[in-house]
Protein backbone atom coordinates (compact mmCIF):
# COMPACT_ATOMS: atom_id res chain seq x y z
CA UNK A 1 0.00 0.00 0.00
CA UNK A 2 1.03 3.36 -1.04
CA UNK A 3 2.35 6.19 1.44
CA UNK A 4 -0.66 8.88 1.57
CA UNK A 5 1.31 11.37 3.77
CA UNK A 6 2.14 14.54 3.05
CA UNK A 7 3.80 17.96 4.20
CA UNK A 8 1.79 20.98 3.57
CA UNK A 9 3.46 23.71 2.74
CA UNK A 10 3.88 27.03 4.50
CA UNK A 11 0.54 29.38 4.50
CA UNK A 12 -0.64 30.25 1.04
CA UNK A 13 0.63 33.66 0.70
CA UNK A 14 4.13 32.60 0.94
CA UNK A 15 3.60 30.11 -2.00
CA UNK A 16 1.33 31.31 -4.46
CA UNK A 17 3.21 34.01 -6.40
CA UNK A 18 6.01 32.41 -8.36
CA UNK A 19 8.51 34.75 -10.65
CA UNK A 20 7.87 33.62 -13.98
CA UNK A 21 6.25 30.39 -14.79
CA UNK A 22 9.37 29.88 -17.33
CA UNK A 23 11.76 29.72 -14.42
CA UNK A 24 9.82 26.92 -12.80
CA UNK A 25 10.68 23.16 -13.70
CA UNK A 26 6.68 22.11 -14.72
CA UNK A 27 5.91 19.18 -16.33
CA UNK A 28 4.70 20.52 -19.62
CA UNK A 29 2.24 17.40 -19.86
CA UNK A 30 0.23 19.41 -16.88
CA UNK A 31 0.68 22.74 -18.04
CA UNK A 32 0.50 25.71 -21.15
CA UNK A 33 0.13 29.45 -21.01
CA UNK A 34 -3.54 29.34 -19.62
CA UNK A 35 -3.40 26.64 -17.12
CA UNK A 36 0.01 28.59 -15.68
CA UNK A 37 -0.60 30.02 -12.63
CA UNK A 38 -0.85 33.70 -13.85
CA UNK A 39 1.65 36.47 -13.62
CA UNK A 40 -0.48 39.67 -13.34
CA UNK A 41 -4.31 39.76 -11.53
CA UNK A 42 -5.95 42.78 -12.85
CA UNK A 43 -9.54 42.57 -12.33
CA UNK A 44 -11.48 44.49 -9.65
CA UNK A 45 -14.52 44.52 -8.37
CA UNK A 46 -16.72 46.09 -11.02
CA UNK A 47 -15.31 43.20 -13.61
CA UNK A 48 -16.36 40.91 -10.93
CA UNK A 49 -19.86 42.98 -10.73
CA UNK A 50 -20.17 43.10 -14.28
CA UNK A 51 -19.48 39.10 -14.43
CA UNK A 52 -22.53 38.16 -12.20
CA UNK A 53 -24.71 40.65 -14.01
CA UNK A 54 -24.36 39.20 -17.35
CA UNK A 55 -25.10 35.80 -15.84
CA UNK A 56 -28.22 36.74 -14.34
CA UNK A 57 -29.60 39.31 -17.04
CA UNK A 58 -30.48 36.72 -19.77
CA UNK A 59 -33.87 34.64 -20.60
CA UNK A 60 -33.09 32.32 -18.42
CA UNK A 61 -32.19 34.54 -15.59
CA UNK A 62 -35.76 36.44 -16.09
CA UNK A 63 -38.18 33.87 -15.96
CA UNK A 64 -36.17 31.81 -13.17
CA UNK A 65 -36.81 35.00 -10.94
CA UNK A 66 -40.36 35.48 -12.19
CA UNK A 67 -40.95 31.87 -11.36
CA UNK A 68 -40.42 32.51 -7.69
CA UNK A 69 -43.37 35.11 -7.49
CA UNK A 70 -45.71 32.77 -8.88
CA UNK A 71 -45.15 29.69 -6.10
CA UNK A 72 -47.90 30.76 -4.50
CA UNK A 73 -46.45 32.82 -1.48
CA UNK A 74 -46.62 36.12 -0.68
CA UNK A 75 -44.62 38.52 -2.04
CA UNK A 76 -42.32 39.32 1.56
CA UNK A 77 -41.85 35.24 1.47
CA UNK A 78 -40.60 35.27 -1.88
CA UNK A 79 -38.24 37.70 -1.01
CA UNK A 80 -37.17 36.24 2.43
CA UNK A 81 -36.36 33.39 0.10
CA UNK A 82 -34.51 35.45 -2.37
CA UNK A 83 -32.37 36.95 0.08
CA UNK A 84 -31.34 33.80 1.85
CA UNK A 85 -30.66 31.79 -1.37
CA UNK A 86 -28.62 34.34 -2.97
CA UNK A 87 -27.12 34.51 0.53
CA UNK A 88 -26.12 31.03 0.50
CA UNK A 89 -24.66 31.63 -3.02
CA UNK A 90 -22.47 34.55 -2.04
CA UNK A 91 -21.24 32.56 0.64
CA UNK A 92 -20.18 29.49 -1.41
CA UNK A 93 -18.86 31.54 -4.05
CA UNK A 94 -16.27 33.46 -1.91
CA UNK A 95 -15.90 30.12 -0.44
CA UNK A 96 -14.80 28.44 -4.01
CA UNK A 97 -13.09 31.53 -4.81
CA UNK A 98 -10.11 32.23 -2.53
CA UNK A 99 -8.02 29.21 -3.99
CA UNK A 100 -7.85 30.45 -6.99
CA UNK A 101 -7.44 34.00 -7.05
CA UNK A 102 -4.71 33.29 -3.87
CA UNK A 103 -2.98 30.80 -6.42
CA UNK A 104 -3.72 32.04 -9.66
CA UNK A 105 -4.61 28.81 -11.54
CA UNK A 106 -8.15 28.10 -12.87
CA UNK A 107 -10.53 25.33 -11.21
CA UNK A 108 -9.28 22.23 -12.76
CA UNK A 109 -5.95 23.15 -12.18
CA UNK A 110 -6.75 23.87 -8.19
CA UNK A 111 -8.87 20.74 -8.07
CA UNK A 112 -5.41 18.74 -8.54
CA UNK A 113 -4.55 19.43 -4.53
CA UNK A 114 -8.01 17.37 -3.58
CA UNK A 115 -8.52 15.18 -6.30
CA UNK A 116 -4.81 14.11 -7.59
CA UNK A 117 -2.73 15.83 -11.31
CA UNK A 118 -4.22 13.20 -12.69
CA UNK A 119 -7.55 13.00 -11.05
CA UNK A 120 -8.36 16.44 -11.59
CA UNK A 121 -9.54 15.41 -15.03
CA UNK A 122 -12.70 14.09 -13.40
CA UNK A 123 -14.57 16.82 -12.24
CA UNK A 124 -12.87 19.02 -15.48
CA UNK A 125 -14.37 16.45 -17.70
CA UNK A 126 -17.55 16.38 -15.72
CA UNK A 127 -18.29 20.07 -15.76
CA UNK A 128 -17.28 20.26 -18.74
CA UNK A 129 -20.18 18.54 -20.36
CA UNK A 130 -22.63 20.07 -18.27
CA UNK A 131 -21.13 23.49 -19.93
CA UNK A 132 -21.01 21.97 -23.21
CA UNK A 133 -24.93 20.85 -23.50
CA UNK A 134 -26.03 24.31 -21.58
CA UNK A 135 -23.95 26.57 -24.02
CA UNK A 136 -26.28 24.55 -26.90
CA UNK A 137 -29.34 25.31 -25.01
CA UNK A 138 -28.29 29.33 -24.31
CA UNK A 139 -27.65 29.65 -27.83
CA UNK A 140 -30.60 27.91 -29.00
CA UNK A 141 -32.57 30.61 -26.50
CA UNK A 142 -30.67 33.88 -27.94
CA UNK A 143 -31.16 32.47 -31.14
CA UNK A 144 -35.00 32.51 -30.79
CA UNK A 145 -35.03 36.38 -29.58
CA UNK A 146 -33.09 37.09 -32.61
CA UNK A 147 -35.72 35.41 -34.84
CA UNK A 148 -38.60 37.91 -33.55
CA UNK A 149 -36.46 40.80 -34.36
CA UNK A 150 -35.69 38.97 -37.82
CA UNK A 151 -39.65 38.41 -38.92
CA UNK A 152 -40.45 41.69 -37.71
CA UNK A 153 -38.08 43.61 -40.03
CA UNK A 154 -38.80 41.52 -42.65
CA UNK A 155 -41.92 39.97 -42.80
CA UNK A 156 -41.17 37.57 -45.74
CA UNK A 157 -38.93 35.41 -43.25
CA UNK A 158 -41.92 34.08 -41.24
CA UNK A 159 -43.04 31.02 -42.90
CA UNK A 160 -38.75 30.16 -43.10
CA UNK A 161 -39.66 30.24 -39.40
CA UNK A 162 -42.15 27.17 -39.26
CA UNK A 163 -40.37 23.53 -38.79
CA UNK A 164 -43.09 21.75 -40.24
CA UNK A 165 -42.25 23.56 -43.42
CA UNK A 166 -38.68 24.69 -43.53
CA UNK A 167 -36.99 22.76 -41.15
CA UNK A 168 -34.18 20.41 -40.45
CA UNK A 169 -33.56 18.33 -37.91
CA UNK A 170 -36.30 19.58 -35.34
CA UNK A 171 -34.94 23.17 -35.91
CA UNK A 172 -36.69 25.69 -38.53
CA UNK A 173 -34.17 27.44 -41.33
CA UNK A 174 -34.21 30.77 -40.10
CA UNK A 175 -33.48 29.09 -36.71
CA UNK A 176 -30.75 27.55 -38.61
CA UNK A 177 -29.40 30.73 -39.54
CA UNK A 178 -29.88 32.15 -36.24
CA UNK A 179 -28.34 30.01 -33.97
CA UNK A 180 -25.45 29.64 -36.41
CA UNK A 181 -24.37 33.52 -36.78
CA UNK A 182 -24.81 33.57 -33.03
CA UNK A 183 -22.66 30.78 -32.68
CA UNK A 184 -19.58 32.22 -34.86
CA UNK A 185 -20.28 35.35 -33.21
CA UNK A 186 -19.96 34.28 -29.77
CA UNK A 187 -16.81 32.34 -30.90
CA UNK A 188 -15.42 35.23 -32.42
CA UNK A 189 -15.80 37.31 -28.64
CA UNK A 190 -14.24 33.97 -26.98
CA UNK A 191 -11.39 33.88 -29.78
CA UNK A 192 -9.78 36.92 -28.78
CA UNK A 193 -9.11 36.16 -25.60
CA UNK A 194 -10.41 36.91 -21.84
CA UNK A 195 -9.19 40.67 -21.97
CA UNK A 196 -12.23 41.00 -24.80
CA UNK A 197 -14.61 38.73 -23.26
CA UNK A 198 -13.67 40.97 -19.93
CA UNK A 199 -15.22 43.80 -22.21
CA UNK A 200 -17.82 42.41 -23.35
CA UNK A 201 -19.47 41.13 -19.95
CA UNK A 202 -18.71 44.56 -18.72
CA UNK A 203 -21.35 45.82 -21.47
CA UNK A 204 -24.07 43.37 -21.58
CA UNK A 205 -25.07 43.44 -17.83
CA UNK A 206 -25.85 47.22 -17.41
CA UNK A 207 -26.97 46.95 -21.62
CA UNK A 208 -29.49 44.68 -20.13
CA UNK A 209 -31.03 47.06 -16.86
CA UNK A 210 -31.23 50.17 -19.17
CA UNK A 211 -33.74 47.87 -21.37
CA UNK A 212 -35.30 46.44 -18.38
CA UNK A 213 -36.24 49.76 -16.87
CA UNK A 214 -37.11 51.57 -20.49
CA UNK A 215 -39.26 48.47 -20.43
CA UNK A 216 -41.29 48.48 -17.33
CA UNK A 217 -41.54 52.59 -17.62
CA UNK A 218 -43.39 51.87 -21.18
CA UNK A 219 -45.60 49.59 -19.13
CA UNK A 220 -46.13 51.60 -16.12
CA UNK A 221 -47.16 54.36 -18.64
CA UNK A 222 -49.16 52.38 -20.09
CA UNK A 223 -51.03 50.83 -17.10
CA UNK A 224 -50.52 52.90 -14.28
CA UNK A 225 -48.33 52.57 -11.30
CA UNK A 226 -51.66 51.32 -9.39
CA UNK A 227 -51.30 47.83 -11.54
CA UNK A 228 -48.20 47.03 -10.02
CA UNK A 229 -48.29 43.83 -7.98
CA UNK A 230 -45.57 41.71 -6.34
CA UNK A 231 -48.05 38.51 -6.21
CA UNK A 232 -47.86 37.00 -9.58
CA UNK A 233 -50.38 34.13 -8.40
CA UNK A 234 -53.00 33.89 -5.72
CA UNK A 235 -51.37 33.49 -2.36
CA UNK A 236 -52.02 29.92 -1.48
CA UNK A 237 -49.34 28.41 1.11
CA UNK A 238 -50.03 30.75 4.33
CA UNK A 239 -48.74 29.98 8.28
CA UNK A 240 -46.33 26.70 8.39
CA UNK A 241 -47.13 25.23 5.24
CA UNK A 242 -45.32 28.11 3.32
CA UNK A 243 -41.99 27.05 4.82
CA UNK A 244 -41.52 23.79 2.33
CA UNK A 245 -42.43 25.65 -0.59
CA UNK A 246 -39.53 28.95 0.94
CA UNK A 247 -36.96 26.31 0.99
CA UNK A 248 -37.78 25.11 -2.41
CA UNK A 249 -37.40 28.67 -3.64
CA UNK A 250 -34.30 28.69 -1.81
CA UNK A 251 -32.47 25.35 -3.08
CA UNK A 252 -33.85 27.08 -6.95
CA UNK A 253 -31.89 30.05 -6.40
CA UNK A 254 -28.97 28.09 -5.32
CA UNK A 255 -29.35 25.28 -8.27
CA UNK A 256 -29.44 28.20 -11.06
CA UNK A 257 -26.07 29.32 -10.04
CA UNK A 258 -24.53 26.00 -9.36
CA UNK A 259 -22.59 26.05 -12.22
CA UNK A 260 -20.81 28.64 -12.35
CA UNK A 261 -20.57 28.80 -8.73
CA UNK A 262 -18.50 25.59 -9.45
CA UNK A 263 -15.64 26.91 -11.54
CA UNK A 264 -16.51 30.46 -10.15
CA UNK A 265 -12.70 30.41 -10.11
CA UNK A 266 -11.64 30.80 -13.14
CA UNK A 267 -12.98 34.35 -13.33
CA UNK A 268 -11.56 35.08 -9.76
CA UNK A 269 -8.03 34.19 -10.71
CA UNK A 270 -7.76 37.52 -12.27
CA UNK A 271 -8.79 39.37 -9.02
CA UNK A 272 -6.38 41.74 -8.37
CA UNK A 273 -7.36 41.12 -4.54
CA UNK A 274 -9.61 38.40 -2.88
CA UNK A 275 -11.12 41.71 -1.34
CA UNK A 276 -12.09 42.77 -4.92
CA UNK A 277 -13.92 39.57 -5.59
CA UNK A 278 -15.90 39.71 -2.22
CA UNK A 279 -17.18 43.46 -3.53
CA UNK A 280 -17.73 42.40 -6.73
CA UNK A 281 -19.37 39.19 -5.67
CA UNK A 282 -21.83 41.37 -2.82
CA UNK A 283 -22.58 43.78 -5.18
CA UNK A 284 -23.60 41.30 -8.06
CA UNK A 285 -25.33 39.14 -6.28
CA UNK A 286 -27.72 39.90 -3.36
CA UNK A 287 -28.05 43.82 -4.63
CA UNK A 288 -28.02 42.95 -7.99
CA UNK A 289 -30.20 39.81 -8.05
CA UNK A 290 -32.74 41.74 -5.77
CA UNK A 291 -32.90 44.59 -7.68
CA UNK A 292 -32.91 42.50 -10.81
CA UNK A 293 -35.86 40.13 -9.32
CA UNK A 294 -38.40 43.12 -8.35
CA UNK A 295 -37.95 44.77 -11.85
CA UNK A 296 -39.02 41.41 -13.56
CA UNK A 297 -41.54 40.86 -11.31
CA UNK A 298 -42.72 44.49 -11.57
CA UNK A 299 -42.33 43.97 -15.25
CA UNK A 300 -44.31 40.81 -15.53
CA UNK A 301 -47.65 41.88 -13.69
CA UNK A 302 -47.98 45.16 -15.70
CA UNK A 303 -48.15 42.68 -18.64
CA UNK A 304 -51.68 41.91 -17.08
CA UNK A 305 -53.11 45.11 -17.78
CA UNK A 306 -51.62 45.78 -20.75
CA UNK A 307 -51.84 42.52 -22.75
CA UNK A 308 -54.55 40.72 -20.95
CA UNK A 309 -52.30 37.90 -19.71
CA UNK A 310 -48.99 36.98 -17.75
CA UNK A 311 -46.15 36.72 -19.85
CA UNK A 312 -43.25 35.71 -18.12
CA UNK A 313 -40.80 35.68 -21.32
CA UNK A 314 -39.04 39.29 -21.72
CA UNK A 315 -38.88 38.81 -25.42
CA UNK A 316 -42.55 37.80 -26.09
CA UNK A 317 -43.26 41.45 -24.05
CA UNK A 318 -40.93 43.02 -26.07
CA UNK A 319 -42.19 41.75 -29.17
CA UNK A 320 -45.85 42.87 -27.99
CA UNK A 321 -45.03 46.26 -27.98
CA UNK A 322 -46.68 48.19 -31.15
CA UNK A 323 -43.09 50.22 -31.85
CA UNK A 324 -40.56 48.39 -34.40
CA UNK A 325 -37.64 50.28 -33.18
CA UNK A 326 -38.46 49.24 -29.44
CA UNK A 327 -38.62 45.60 -30.46
CA UNK A 328 -35.61 45.62 -31.99
CA UNK A 329 -34.15 47.27 -29.55
CA UNK A 330 -35.12 45.52 -26.80
CA UNK A 331 -34.97 41.76 -28.12
CA UNK A 332 -31.52 42.51 -29.53
CA UNK A 333 -30.61 43.35 -26.21
CA UNK A 334 -31.71 40.14 -24.72
CA UNK A 335 -29.94 38.47 -27.44
CA UNK A 336 -26.66 39.70 -26.67
CA UNK A 337 -27.13 39.25 -22.59
CA UNK A 338 -27.86 35.85 -22.97
CA UNK A 339 -24.53 35.37 -25.45
CA UNK A 340 -22.89 36.80 -22.46
CA UNK A 341 -24.67 34.48 -19.74
CA UNK A 342 -23.53 32.14 -22.70
CA UNK A 343 -19.97 33.04 -22.88
CA UNK A 344 -19.28 33.24 -19.28
CA UNK A 345 -20.74 30.47 -17.94
CA UNK A 346 -20.54 27.57 -20.25
CA UNK A 347 -17.67 28.94 -22.80
CA UNK A 348 -14.62 29.89 -20.41
CA UNK A 349 -15.12 26.87 -18.48
CA UNK A 350 -15.19 23.93 -20.46
CA UNK A 351 -12.37 25.57 -22.19
CA UNK A 352 -10.07 25.27 -19.33
CA UNK A 353 -11.63 21.75 -18.08
CA UNK A 354 -10.66 20.51 -22.00
CA UNK A 355 -7.42 21.82 -22.09
CA UNK A 356 -6.80 20.27 -18.83
CA UNK A 357 -7.01 16.93 -20.41
CA UNK A 358 -4.24 17.01 -22.25
CA UNK A 359 -2.90 20.72 -21.88
CA UNK A 360 0.36 20.29 -24.50
CA UNK A 361 -2.15 19.29 -27.53
CA UNK A 362 -5.49 20.88 -26.47
CA UNK A 363 -5.08 25.17 -25.93
CA UNK A 364 -7.36 27.07 -24.12
CA UNK A 365 -8.98 28.22 -27.22
CA UNK A 366 -9.14 24.67 -28.81
CA UNK A 367 -10.90 23.42 -25.25
CA UNK A 368 -13.45 26.28 -26.28
CA UNK A 369 -14.29 25.38 -30.11
CA UNK A 370 -14.58 21.08 -28.92
CA UNK A 371 -17.16 22.78 -26.38
CA UNK A 372 -18.65 24.23 -29.14
CA UNK A 373 -18.74 22.09 -32.05
CA UNK A 374 -20.06 19.43 -29.04
CA UNK A 375 -22.92 22.15 -28.16
CA UNK A 376 -23.86 22.04 -32.30
CA UNK A 377 -23.86 18.35 -32.68
CA UNK A 378 -26.44 17.60 -29.34
CA UNK A 379 -29.05 19.32 -31.74
CA UNK A 380 -29.75 21.35 -28.37
CA UNK A 381 -33.43 22.59 -29.61
CA UNK A 382 -34.69 19.00 -29.63
CA UNK A 383 -32.77 18.69 -26.05
CA UNK A 384 -34.51 22.00 -24.70
CA UNK A 385 -38.08 20.90 -25.70
CA UNK A 386 -37.87 17.67 -24.46
CA UNK A 387 -38.08 18.37 -20.33
CA UNK A 388 -37.91 14.24 -19.70
CA UNK A 389 -34.14 14.40 -21.48
CA UNK A 390 -32.99 17.07 -19.74
CA UNK A 391 -34.38 15.54 -16.61
CA UNK A 392 -32.67 12.40 -17.00
CA UNK A 393 -29.35 14.33 -18.83
CA UNK A 394 -28.34 17.42 -16.95
CA UNK A 395 -29.98 17.11 -13.71
CA UNK A 396 -28.15 13.82 -13.41
CA UNK A 397 -25.02 15.57 -14.38
CA UNK A 398 -26.13 18.58 -12.12
CA UNK A 399 -26.12 16.17 -9.34
CA UNK A 400 -22.47 15.77 -9.32
CA UNK A 401 -21.80 19.23 -8.95
CA UNK A 402 -22.39 19.19 -5.95
CA UNK A 403 -19.90 16.88 -4.65
CA UNK A 404 -17.13 17.88 -6.39
CA UNK A 405 -18.06 21.14 -4.66
CA UNK A 406 -18.00 19.51 -1.45
CA UNK A 407 -14.53 17.86 -1.70
CA UNK A 408 -13.17 21.07 -2.89
CA UNK A 409 -13.94 22.67 -0.23
CA UNK A 410 -13.46 20.32 2.01
CA UNK A 411 -9.88 19.82 1.30
CA UNK A 412 -9.10 23.27 0.73
CA UNK A 413 -10.47 24.54 3.99
CA UNK A 414 -10.74 21.61 6.34
CA UNK A 415 -8.04 19.36 5.33
CA UNK A 416 -4.61 21.51 4.00
CA UNK A 417 -6.25 24.75 5.85
CA UNK A 418 -5.70 27.03 2.85
CA UNK A 419 -2.05 25.92 1.93
CA UNK A 420 -1.52 25.14 -1.41
CA UNK A 421 2.19 24.47 -2.79
CA UNK A 422 1.37 25.71 -6.35
CA UNK A 423 4.55 24.03 -7.79
CA UNK A 424 3.65 21.34 -7.29
CA UNK A 425 -0.03 21.17 -8.45
CA UNK A 426 2.18 21.18 -11.97
CA UNK A 427 4.99 17.78 -11.20
CA UNK A 428 3.95 14.49 -12.48
CA UNK A 429 6.84 13.33 -9.92
CA UNK A 430 5.75 10.07 -7.41
CA UNK A 431 7.12 12.39 -4.76
CA UNK A 432 5.13 14.87 -5.51
CA UNK A 433 2.23 16.07 -2.73
CA UNK A 434 -0.82 15.91 -5.48
CA UNK A 435 0.78 12.56 -6.63
CA UNK A 436 -1.18 10.12 -3.89
CA UNK A 437 -1.75 7.21 -5.90
CA UNK A 438 -0.62 7.55 -9.88
CA UNK A 439 -1.80 10.91 -9.92
CA UNK A 440 -5.05 9.86 -8.26
CA UNK A 441 -6.73 10.42 -4.66
CA UNK A 442 -8.55 7.72 -4.00
CA UNK A 443 -10.65 9.43 -0.83
CA UNK A 444 -11.98 12.25 -3.33
CA UNK A 445 -12.99 10.25 -6.19
CA UNK A 446 -14.87 7.70 -3.59
CA UNK A 447 -16.48 10.08 -2.23
CA UNK A 448 -17.76 11.99 -5.03
CA UNK A 449 -19.35 8.41 -6.55
CA UNK A 450 -20.96 8.45 -2.97
CA UNK A 451 -22.40 12.03 -3.35
CA UNK A 452 -23.14 11.62 -6.29
CA UNK A 453 -25.28 8.68 -6.08
CA UNK A 454 -27.07 10.44 -3.09
CA UNK A 455 -28.09 13.31 -5.46
CA UNK A 456 -28.95 11.40 -8.25
CA UNK A 457 -30.97 8.73 -6.53
CA UNK A 458 -34.31 11.19 -5.49
CA UNK A 459 -33.81 12.57 -8.97
CA UNK A 460 -33.96 9.58 -11.29
CA UNK A 461 -36.63 8.14 -8.60
CA UNK A 462 -38.88 11.14 -8.03
CA UNK A 463 -42.02 10.08 -10.12
CA UNK A 464 -41.88 6.42 -8.55
CA UNK A 465 -41.23 6.61 -4.91
CA UNK A 466 -43.18 8.63 -2.36
CA UNK A 467 -41.02 11.69 -0.91
CA UNK A 468 -39.01 11.52 -3.88
CA UNK A 469 -39.81 15.02 -5.81
CA UNK A 470 -39.29 16.82 -2.79
CA UNK A 471 -36.02 15.48 -2.42
CA UNK A 472 -35.09 16.48 -5.88
CA UNK A 473 -35.31 19.69 -5.47
CA UNK A 474 -32.24 19.85 -2.77
CA UNK A 475 -29.98 17.45 -4.83
CA UNK A 476 -27.48 20.13 -5.15
CA UNK A 477 -27.11 20.52 -0.98
CA UNK A 478 -27.20 16.44 -0.77
CA UNK A 479 -24.78 15.66 -2.86
CA UNK A 480 -22.40 18.62 -1.09
CA UNK A 481 -23.17 17.50 1.81
CA UNK A 482 -22.77 13.91 1.31
CA UNK A 483 -19.03 14.39 -0.69
CA UNK A 484 -17.41 16.99 2.22
CA UNK A 485 -18.85 15.09 4.77
CA UNK A 486 -17.66 11.75 3.10
CA UNK A 487 -13.85 13.40 2.02
CA UNK A 488 -13.27 14.48 5.63
CA UNK A 489 -13.94 10.89 6.71
CA UNK A 490 -11.99 9.18 4.29
CA UNK A 491 -9.05 12.07 4.51
CA UNK A 492 -8.70 11.43 8.06
CA UNK A 493 -8.89 8.10 8.81
CA UNK A 494 -8.57 4.89 7.08
CA UNK A 495 -6.74 2.71 4.07
CA UNK A 496 -7.13 6.69 2.12
CA UNK A 497 -5.97 9.04 5.55
CA UNK A 498 -4.26 11.86 4.32
CA UNK A 499 -2.04 12.92 7.53
CA UNK A 500 -1.74 16.67 7.42
CA UNK A 501 1.70 18.33 9.28
CA UNK A 502 1.74 22.01 9.01
CA UNK A 503 5.41 23.63 8.64
CA UNK A 504 5.73 26.32 10.63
Amino acid sequence: MCDMSETVAPPVEAVVSPPSTESLDYDPRLTNDDLAPLKQQTWGSYNIFAFWMSDVHSVGGYVTAGSLFALGLASWQVLIALVVGIGIVQLFCNLVAKPSQRTGVPYPVICRSAFGVLGANIPAIIRGLIAVAWYGIQTFLASAALDVVLVKLFPGLAPYAVVDDYGFLGLSALGWGSYLLLWVLQACVFWRGMESIRKFIDFCGPAVYVVMFALCGYLIAKAGWGAIDLNLSTVTHTGWSALPVMLGAIALVVSYFSGPMLNFGDFSRYGRSFAAVKRGNLLGLPVNFLVFSLLVVVTASLTVPVYGELITDPVQTVARIDNTFAIVLGALTFTVATMGINIVANFVSPAFDFSHVDPQKISWRAGGMIAAVGSLLITPWNLYNNPEVIHYTLETLGACIGPLFGVLIADYYLVRKQRVVVDELFTLSPRGRYWYRKGFNPAAIIATLIGATAAVFPVLTAGDITGMYTAAQYSWFIGCGVGLLGYLALARRGPFRLSVVETP
